[in-house]
């Protein structure tokens, strides 16, 4: 009977426990009456409580990893994304390149670009925890993985130095780094991207650089193919499917790929900006979808 009514006592601790900010969890102080058995099963719960504050997301993503910015990861049909208690990553206005396939360097820019100059302090776009701190000469240069509270995580490239180191927790408008030139970059810039669970989605769905403001309070995500009500509308809409690439092989032609695909002709001329008379190239990426 004892027992039973000090695991009552125990569980009302916990609730007690539960309702503080996740940032402030601490173990629950155990009375000195306790059960040692009551006592260990309380640290046991306020160890697994805050180990699931600890990672942002802890409920979409099933793993904390300190590399792999891009992975491949199964998405729900549909996630709110909080978009609430932002900030911009720089007060820098001017976007240089957008998101999506760019027929003049025939590949996929999975972020945007936005102009800074050397030394710009550049900032942590919500509250989050750093997830990845490298270097890559030949492409990102300096730069930065965040995974935030809302689902999303954020990438930030080509910096001069980074400010922050794995695993350190971040709040919204944190310095997280200096704007810079290094990597593969052609000038000073932020090369900066939004990503769910793996998949590039477009910054500009969430925020409006040239103004300097969140695009909502809350953006939802559709997975291609899913169906959904859209109020304005007042129809249902069916999501589009995901961009698809072909890599050019050696003797292959825009009819090959086609008929590979089963598409017409006429859309991979339309997706890439080409035309008959284009010369393909080994290795060059070809969107049929």
């Amino acid at each position: 009977m004892k027992i039973f009514q000090s695991i009552i006592v125990a569980t009302s601790l916990l609730a007690i426990h539960c309702r503080v900010q996740a940032q402030d969890i601490m173990p629950v102080p155990t009375p000195a009456d306790m059960p040692m058995e009551v006592s260990e099963a309380v640290e046991s719960h306020a160890s697994l409580l805050n180990e699931a504050f600890m990672i942002p997301s802890n409920e979409l993503y099933p793993t904390w990893e300190n590399h792999g910015v891009h992975y491949t990861a199964k998405l729900p049909d549909s996630l709110r994304i909080d978009l609430r208690n932002f900030a911009m990553p720089t007060t820098n206005t001017k976007v240089t390149d957008i998101f999506g396939y760019r027929p003049r360097r025939r590949r996929a820019h999975k972020g945007i670009d936005i102009k800074v100059q050397r030394g710009d302090t550049i900032r942590a776009a919500f509250d989050g925890k750093v997830r990845i701190t490298a270097y890559q000469r030949r492409g990102y240069g300096h730069y930065v993985v965040i995974r935030h509270n809302n689902g999303l995580e954020t990438v930030y490239a080509h910096l001069q130095r980074k400010l922050v180191s794995q695993d350190q927790k971040v709040k919204a408008g944190d310095p997280i780094g200096l704007g810079g030139n290094s990597g593969r970059s052609t000038g000073p810039h932020l090369h900066f991207e939004t990503l769910l669970m793996g998949k590039s989605l477009d910054p500009a769905l969430f925020f409006d650089f040239p103004n300097q403001k969140a695009t909502c309070e809350q953006y939802t995500y559709y997975k291609p193919g899913t169906r959904h009500f859209d109020a304005k509308s007042g129809k249902m809409i069916v999501e589009g499917p995901e961009p698809k690439y072909h890599k050019v092989r050696r003797g292959e032609s825009v009819s090959t790929i086609a008929r590979k695909h089963g598409v017409p002709q006429s859309v991979i001329y339309k997706l890439n900006g080409i035309n008959s008379k284009t010369v393909l190239r080994i290795g060059q990426s070809l969107r049929y979808q």
